[in-house]
C-alpha cells in the first residue's frame, strides 16, 4: 500500500470519526444506528450492480466508494460501543480468505468442497439447520432459488422440470379457485406465493437465474411501453383517449421492431 492510498484509508476513518462526534458532528450521521442506515447500505449495493451492469467504470468507482463508507460508518458505530473497528472488519476478510483458499495460501493439493466450507463455516455459527444462513433480506427471488437448491442437496426436489411445470399449473388452478372468493385476500397471497415459488423452482431447473430472467423482462417491458408511449406522444393522442386494441397494436408494432436484424 502506498504513502497516498494508506493517507486515504485514514482520512476516511478520520472524516467518519468526526461526522459522528457527539458535540460537533453531523446531525443526521450521529444519531444512525446500523438498524437504521442498514436500508441505505442495500440501495449502495444495487447502485453498484447497476454501474456493473451499464459497464460505467466511473459510476462503479464512486459506487464503490459509497459502499466502502458504509462499512466504514458501522465499523464506527460498533467501534463506539467496543465491539470492533474498521481494522477487525478487514482482519476478518483476510482470515476468511485464507481459510477458503488453503490450495493457494496453505498445502492443500486442491481446492476444498465449497459446499462443505460453507456447512463448517454455517456449524461455526451454530446455524445447524439445512436452510440456516440464507439471509432474510434478499431479493424473494432470489432466496426462494437459495432455499430450494440447499433443500435439494439432500434429495428434496423435483425430478424433471416437467413435474415442475405441472406443479404450476396447480396453483395457477388453485390461485383461479381463491380469485373466485373475493373475501379470500390472505388466501389468494398465499396462493400467488405459492404459483411464484413453483415458477422459481422451474427456472432453478432450467439453470436459469430467476432474478436475471425477471430483470429481462422488465426491460423489455420499459422499452416496448416507451415505443407506445413515444407514438402517442408524436400523434399528440394522449392515453386517456387511447383504447386498449390501439396500445396492442402498437404492442405487436415494437415486438416486431425488436425481430428486425440491425443494419
Amino acid at each position: 500500500m502506498s504513502e497516498n492510498e494508506e493517507n486515504s484509508l485514514e482520512a476516511l476513518l478520520r472524516i467518519m470519526a468526526r461526522l459522528r462526534n457527539p458535540e460537533t458532528g453531523c446531525p443526521w450521521d450521529k444519531v444512525q444506528t446500523p438498524q437504521s442506515i442498514s436500508k441505505y447500505t442495500l440501495e449502495e449495493a444495487y447502485e453498484v450492480y447497476d454501474a456493473v451492469e451499464s459497464g460505467d467504470m466511473k459510476a462503479l468507482c464512486e459506487e464503490l466508494g459509497d459502499l466502502l463508507f458504509h462499512i466504514v460508518f458501522y465499523s464506527r458505530m460498533a467501534q463506539e460501543r467496543g465491539e470492533f473497528d474498521f481494522f477487525d472488519v478487514a482482519r476478518s476478510a483476510c482470515n476468511k480468505m485464507i481459510r477458503r483458499h488453503p490450495h493457494i495460501f496453505g498445502d492443500a493439493e486442491k481446492a476444498p468442497d465449497w459446499e462443505d466450507v460453507k456447512t463448517q463455516e454455517r456449524a461455526e455459527h451454530h446455524q445447524t439447520g439445512i436452510l440456516s444462513g440464507i439471509a432474510k433480506a434478499l431479493p424473494a427471488t432470489t432466496r426462494a432459488y437459495k432455499l430450494q437448491s440447499r433443500a435439494a442437496r439432500v434429495g428434496f426436489d423435483w425430478d424433471k422440470p416437467d413435474l415442475v411445470l405441472d406443479k404450476i399449473i396447480e396453483e395457477s388452478g388453485e390461485l383461479r379457485t381463491e380469485m373466485a372468493q373475493k373475501e379470500h385476500v390472505s388466501e389468494r397471497e398465499d396462493e400467488m406465493g405459492d404459483l411464484l415459488f413453483a415458477c422459481v423452482n422451474l427456472a432453478r431447473k432450467l439453470d436459469i437465474d430467476p432474478e436475471k430472467a425477471l430483470k429481462r423482462t422488465n426491460a423489455k417491458f420499459e422499452r416496448r411501453f416507451s415505443h407506445i408511449e413515444d407514438v402517442l406522444k408524436n400523434r399528440g393522442q394522449p392515453f386517456e383517449k387511447t383504447n386498449l386494441d390501439e396500445m396492442e397494436t402498437l404492442w405487436v408494432e415494437a415486438k416486431q421492431m425488436e425481430k428486425k436484424p440491425s443494419v
